[in-house]
């Protein structure tokens, strides 16, 4: 199969079948070989009959349904994990994304060998105030971090390699950063191409400004989890030990302190006296707390598997 397109969505009853007809005439006039998953995030419409009548009418439209709202992550997780393509687009069903730039992108990954193609919208017709000044300003924070030259890494529109989604785990709202994990997983070759911006058809948009703050969150997440995910110790037991000594050798500081006074027979403050103790004291403390917590973490990561836990009630 040449082609998964991977479609998340929450609430688009309206735009779906003109969105599925237009990528079937873009997959019939290039002669591809495709699938479409839909995978309906909770939605509180008719989003899933809608799917399920697309389905009867075209057996390549896949559909995952969740119990409830799990967000784009768990979407895009799921689907990955059932797609057949050669190469996978990621979408979104708000007619937004042109599936006329399929074509292009596939050639991307098919024929130039890229991992990771993202979309860059880099004319949009949002509020500039509302979305085009923090976008930018998020994606450049994005771009200094991870040394990844993208401009747009929260287009929803993406073209990856099977491998890749094979190989990746995105979870909670990491799907922001996917050509992040992508990087730190080991595909290094990471393109961008300028995609065309629509503006919304139907209904309203589902994101609002906490997208920005839990997006820089998670980017200090995911540069925390690249690094230390898998070995907590090497970040938790490092500083614990540097705390624990740092107190440890003050408060040896004070008692050697002591007992060169006591000694030469000159005045003396009881080590419990002085405030640089209990800045000591709290300091080993820490330090042991940090130590344990590496410590957890460590048995954590050896035996834990499941970051992603979603209930799905029906597929087709």
């Amino acid at each position: 199969m040449d082609i998964s397109v991977v479609i998340p969505l929450l609430n688009e009853e309206e735009s779906l079948p003109e969105l599925i007809a237009w990528l079937h005439r873009v997959m019939k006039e290039n002669n591809y070989s495709y699938e479409i998953v839909l995978v309906d995030d909770g939605s509180t419409d008719n989003s899933w009959k809608v799917i399920e009548s697309l389905h009867a009418d075209n057996q390549a439209i896949r559909g995952i349904r969740f119990r409830r709202n799990y967000g784009k992550s768990a979407a895009l997780n799921a689907a990955f994990e059932i797609v057949e393509g050669t190469v996978v687009i990621t979408m979104d069903a708000d007619l937004q994304d042109s599936p006329d730039e399929i074509p292009a992108l596939y050639k991307m990954i098919a024929e130039e060998g890229y991992d990771v193609v993202s979309g860059w919208k880099k004319v949009r017709y949002d509020s500039k105030i509302a979305k085009n000044i923090p976008s930018k300003f998020f994606n450049w924070t994005t771009r200094r971090m991870s040394k990844i030259p993208l401009h747009d890494f929260n287009c929803g529109l993406k073209a990856y390699k099977k491998e890749v989604v094979k190989t990746i785990e995105i979870y909670g709202d990491m799907h922001r950063y996917i050509p992040v994990i992508a990087k730190w997983a080991g595909f290094h070759k990471i393109g961008e191409k300028v995609v065309q911006h629509q503006k919304r058809k139907y209904g309203t948009t589902k994101f609002g400004w906490n997208r920005f703050v839990n997006g820089y969150l998670d980017l200090i997440t995911i540069n925390f989890i690249s690094r230390f995910g898998k070995k907590p110790m090497h970040f938790f037991g490092l500083l614990g030990s540097l705390f624990f000594l740092l107190g440890g050798g003050i408060a040896l500081v004070l008692i050697i302190q002591k007992l060169v006074a006591i000694a030469n027979q000159l005045a003396y403050r009881q080590v419990t006296d002085q405030p640089l103790f209990y800045i000591a004291l709290l300091a080993m403390i820490l330090g042991l707390q940090l130590f344990l917590a590496g410590f957890l973490g460590e048995l954590i990561s050896r035996s834990s598997n499941d970051r992603n836990k979603y209930l799905i009630s029906k597929k087709i």
